[in-house]
């Protein structure tokens, strides 16, 4: 008899006659439970008591059932009579009492327990008794503290946090993930990683296929993705950089255990990091800058000079240059005297072209460059490759060019030309710092091609 007793408990807790091997069958079902359970007949004589009792309040079932209400020994004899009419008045209440109170337990401590009270009726719908369930206060606080915790998580968090599945799928989504997700909370369930994000889901998933089968990772990963954008953005899509932590999720019920899933936080680091990269380009570039100068400087030949300072500033910043200077102004003329290797990146080198000027279709950036006076940046966009390609040979620009920035030459207040450097399609457009950059760079090579004798507008 681990949990009842066999004679009478059903007759006073319940309808009927139990079926062969009944009272075992709840027996067993009482043990199973993760709370401590207990009853009591109309008479306050204890009729169930199960295992998680036992651990609670030391007291075993064939010590507690059979006793008549708990004073002497698993309440203070000055606090039964007060506990004992708290838990039958649920007798004659509706629904379920809620109770805080100390018990006894074998060895003499005292534990605070919350326990949930409710009538038993007998087969003539009369209360026949009273079922208890019981917990350690400071258990049921931490499980309350645990609910709070995962619903504040997923209602004012101020980073993303998604629950993804087994099969890498989302199952929940809080409302700072969804926002940064550019969907709605509902609308991102069960759907495939590559439905909502581009570039990157790649490095997404590896990482949450890894904590799923090795457990998550000692530090936090900062992971470039592509989010489909509301509009403006190129493909539809815009890069953020998110600092994600990983946590696998394992079944609290299971022997073993058992994967549900991974708990994926993130904050989006995208602008700090833009930041951070921008400031790193700035050092690098004012490195190549005193590198050009102090090169330049040990060059007998004015020429090799800017053709050096280029080489220098390309570095990083761009594919190709070209240095055109000016022969005529009305309408302006430009001759080709430098440029780097029409196919894989190569060193800046003077060409000779008879003073011929270059064939540049009106409307071309590199005269718009001299006309006005300050730089001017082009790009082929979203093109496709064909159509980028016939735009860069219109331009006269080697066939791989997807972007280019043009930057006046001007010496002593004159202005001897433009230099234009060119991009691929697998880089970025040229953006204003870029230009800030080609514009600190182009008075120093101006500088070495006045002292060669370029003609001056």
């Amino acid at each position: 008899m681990s949990a009842s007793r066999r004679s009478g408990t059903t007759d006073e807790l319940g309808p009927g006659e139990p079926e062969p091997g009944g009272a075992e069958l709840l027996a067993a079902l009482l043990d199973g439970m993760d709370a401590a359970l207990c009853a009591f007949d109309a008479d306050g004589v204890v009729t169930h008591w199960n295992r998680e009792a036992e651990r609670v309040l030391g007291w075993s079932a064939a010590e507690a059932v059979g006793r008549r209400g708990l004073s002497g020994w698993a309440v203070r004899a000055a606090d039964a009579a007060e506990i004992e009419g708290r838990l039958l008045s649920a007798m004659d209440a509706p629904g379920r009492q809620v109770h805080e109170f100390a018990l006894v337990t074998k060895d003499g401590g005292r534990v605070l327990v919350r326990m949930q009270s409710a009538a038993v009726l007998g087969g003539d719908g009369k209360p026949a008794g009273v079922y208890c369930a019981f917990s350690e206060v400071h258990a049921q606080i931490d499980l309350e503290r645990s609910i709070a915790l995962s619903e504040a998580l997923f209602e004012n968090a101020s980073w993303g946090v998604v629950l993804v599945d087994a099969d890498l799928r989302p199952a929940v989504v809080n409302e700072h993930a969804a926002r940064a997700l550019g969907v709605g909370r509902t609308a991102v369930l069960g759907r495939p990683l590559a439905d909502l994000l581009g570039q990157g889901v790649e490095e997404l998933e590896s990482a949450l296929a890894h904590v799923l089968a090795e457990g998550a990772p000692p530090a936090p990963a900062e992971l470039w993705v592509s989010v489909r954008a509301g509009g403006g953005q190129e493909d539809g899509f815009e890069r953020r950089c998110w600092r994600s932590g990983f946590l696998r999720l394992a079944s609290p019920l299971a022997e073993e255990p058992v994967p549900l899933g991974v708990g994926w936080l993130f904050q989006d680091v995208t602008e700090a990091k833009l930041t951070e990269q921008e400031a790193s380009q700035l050092r690098f570039r004012s490195q190549q800058l005193h590198r050009a100068a102090r090169a330049a400087a040990e060059c007998e030949d004015p020429m090799e000079a800017a053709t050096v300072q280029l080489d220098f500033a390309l570095a990083g910043f761009a594919d190709h240059a070209l240095v055109d200077l000016v022969a005529g102004e009305d309408p302006v003329r430009l001759v080709r005297v430098a440029a780097t290797p029409a196919g894989p990146p190569g060193p800046c080198l003077p060409v000779a072209m008879a003073g011929i000027p270059v064939r540049y279709p009106e409307g071309h950036p590199a005269p718009q460059c001299v006309e006005r006076a300050g730089s001017v940046r082009a790009s082929a966009g979203a093109a496709s490759p064909e159509r980028a390609r016939a735009w860069a040979a219109a331009r006269q620009w080697p066939p791989e060019t997807a972007h280019a920035l043009c930057a006046v030459l001007r010496s002593r207040g004159r202005t001897l030309g433009v230099v234009t450097f060119l991009r691929g399609p697998g880089r970025a457009q040229f953006e204003r710092a870029d230009a800030t950059y080609a514009e600190s760079v182009a008075p120093r090579v101006a500088a070495s091609l006045d002292l060669a004798g370029a003609p001056g507008g």
